[in-house]
């Protein structure tokens, strides 16, 4: 049985940036991140569209509004800091129509709000920043950036490892214990006893939390963002970062363009509920995953909200064709000829009893334990601060 001071789940972005944030924060102190995987960001992070956001999207005073901020500019510093490529190359936000007007205000209002440097732009003015974008207006972010998350994982673990701490692959948690004096965590890779135990499991926070004994007050529904990518000759339709005005109804920022830090260009994603928390394909079916989200009342009720956007999402996942004609809401010169399939990624998105899809960071505590029940998009973005408001809970129970 191994020892030390705090044990972290989940070698995602978010997990290995607490564990990086107690090295820094309790020197001398000892961190090992617990990896089911064997490597880093494989689930979340690693299918990361590698968007820096700017955080213009969040509700003004939320964990995401707050964290993304600092965490954005603690992000630009670490890749500085440590020769990681990443770009600030600026985004813009269309009104394809003028009915996408009063919801392109609104989010203005919120990145005013949340101190962001953005501008509302007229056609002429976002025909010189996007020459292929169709639309109305826009606002245009010029701080927004790509990074690829990966690389910030693959970094961020060789610095908890020189700081003294380990990273464990292929230790899936099976057992949590916790006792007056500490906690031990039972995994495929061997059981680990510490003082203080953070879960960051990502797609399977919430059965992580349940193992903790805690109730996470909502359960993790996983949904597929499904991409196609522009072919090399098809590169000029995008020069940056290209979104529509996103339904506020939804978490999700809808049929995207996104230019990586590699000089390739994604586009997407659409959001269809996945048949299992890992199911990256259509036809990739986990049994237990999918009888878990059928039987949550949550998702029912959800369902009978959403049904109509449920339809649409389904389609376009189905249909090549259906998927084009949303691209062509932004760029219409788009056609299928110019796409390639592309990996997919899943979102861990918490749904509540209700039906109501959880919009902010989720962070509970319990003792000797702190369980981050929702960190989806721009969690990647805020990951450091993220971090950094953990160790800020979780320090000082080593005072």
């Amino acid at each position: 049985m191994q020892t030390s001071d705090l044990v972290v789940v989940g070698g995602g972005i978010v997990g290995l940036a607490t564990a990086y944030q107690f090295t820094k924060r309790c020197p001398g102190k000892r961190v090992v991140v617990l990896e089911k995987e064997d490597r880093v960001a494989v689930h979340q992070t690693g299918h990361n569209s590698g968007v820096l956001h700017s955080g213009i999207y969040y509700k003004p005073g939320s964990l995401k509004a707050i964290n993304c901020r600092a965490g954005k500019k603690a992000m630009e510093a670490f890749c500085t800091e440590e020769g990681i490529a990443h770009e600030i190359c600026g985004k813009v936000i269309v009104a394809v129509s003028d009915a996408d007007l009063p919801a392109l205000n609104r989010i203005y209002e919120r990145g005013q709000a949340n101190g962001i440097n953005c501008t509302v732009i007229d056609k002429a003015r976002l025909a010189e920043l996007e020459p292929q974008v169709s639309g109305v207006a826009a606002i245009h972010v010029p701080e927004a950036g790509i990074v690829n998350y990966r690389q910030v994982c693959e970094r961020l673990a060789e610095k908890v490892r020189l700081a003294g701490g380990a990273v464990v692959f292929g230790a899936k948690v099976t057992s949590v214990h916790r006792k007056p004096d500490g906690v031990t965590v039972v995994s495929s890779g061997g059981a680990f006893t510490a003082s203080q135990l953070v879960n960051c499991a990502g797609l399977h926070s919430d059965r992580v939390a349940r193992l903790t004994g805690q109730n996470p007050g909502a359960q993790i529904v996983p949904f597929r963002g499904e991409y196609f990518e522009l072919k090399p000759s098809a590169y000029r339709l995008c020069r940056n970062l290209i979104y529509p005005t996103p339904d506020p109804q939804f978490p999700f920022l809808g049929v995207h363009f996104t230019r990586m830090i590699d000089g390739s260009v994604e586009c997407g994603p659409n959001a269809v509920l996945a048949f299992g928390r890992e199911a990256y394909s259509f036809f990739r079916l986990n049994p237990r995953d999918l009888l878990e989200t059928l039987a949550y009342r949550g998702f029912a009720r959800m369902g009978l909200k959403h049904w109509k956007m449920g339809l649409g999402e389904m389609w376009r996942s189905l249909s090549k064709a259906a998927f084009v004609r949303a691209l062509q809401r932004l760029v219409p010169e788009i056609t299928a000829d110019d796409l390639k399939p592309a990996p997919a990624g899943i979102r861990a998105q918490a749904v509540a009893p209700d039906g109501g899809l959880v919009d902010d960071f989720l962070i509970q505590e319990a003792e000797r334990v702190v369980n981050v029940c929702n960190a989806p998009s721009p969690a990647a973005t805020a990951s450091l601060q993220i971090g950094e408001t953990i160790v800020d809970r979780v320090a000082p129970r080593f005072a």
